[in-house]
């Protein structure tokens, strides 16, 4: 069960709430969540104030909301296979909840929970850091951190005095429950067009919006 966390639990009934969803009944990970929502926003504050030591407050609130937010936890539990390891109740089984960002994020925190009460929080925080390592590394400079894909283009556009891109909805799949969302993002100067997809409308468009900056600076 313990998969790629990368912590052998001494008690392992604090691993199994931590991936048991409300659906599958009691005891789950609401409360552990909780507690892991803490922990994660300390640890990664601690890690940006040390990496960024000239960034004001403003900058640095907006980075560690980046990194703590539902997608990037949910990237995370991906990378840890927690989705896989879910333990769920019907309903969520057959609505694809161990894909679903809203729930792995979840268990990401309420994963973090676990291992800090097995464990303390030293040990805690040496396992979770480098969980997002990764993605901390590739955050842009920290003046550009909080500005998403579709306010980078327009900027970008506006800068040069260049028409604003053109949103346009490709596709809509999917149950009521889990819709997916397929959208193109065109630009008349340069001529460009990209496409992008998510589980939102809005998470499509920066998709295609991320697709376009892409392909502006590889021209």
């Amino acid at each position: 069960m313990n998969g790629r966390i990368s912590h052998r639990f001494s008690d392992i009934g604090l691993l199994r709430q931590a991936l048991t969803h409300r659906s599958a009944g009691a005891p789950h990970y609401e409360r552990l969540e909780f507690l892991g929502d803490a922990l994660v926003n300390l640890f990664v504050a601690e890690a940006l104030f040390q990496r960024w030591p000239q960034v004001d407050e403003g900058a640095l609130t907006r980075a560690r909301a980046e990194l703590v937010r539902e997608s990037s936890l949910a990237t995370i539990a991906r990378g840890l296979d927690l989705g896989a390891q879910l333990i769920l109740g019907p309903g969520e089984m057959k609505s694809g909840g161990h894909r679903r960002d809203s729930i792995l994020a979840d268990a990401v925190e309420a994963v973090v929970a676990a291992i800090y009460l097995d464990a303390g929080f030293e040990a805690c925080r040496k396992i979770v850091l480098p969980w997002f390592e990764p993605v901390m590394a590739a955050m842009p400079p920290p003046h550009k951190v909080g500005k998403d894909a579709k306010t980078r283009l327009q900027e970008w556009l506006q800068g040069r005095q260049k028409p604003l891109p053109v949103y346009a909805l490709l596709a809509e799949t999917g149950e009521e429950h889990a819709k997916h969302f397929h959208v193109s993002c065109t630009l008349a100067d340069p001529s460009l067009r990209t496409e992008g997809a998510g589980n939102s409308r809005r998470a499509a468009e920066q998709a295609a919006a991320e697709a376009a900056l892409e392909g502006l600076r590889a021209d």
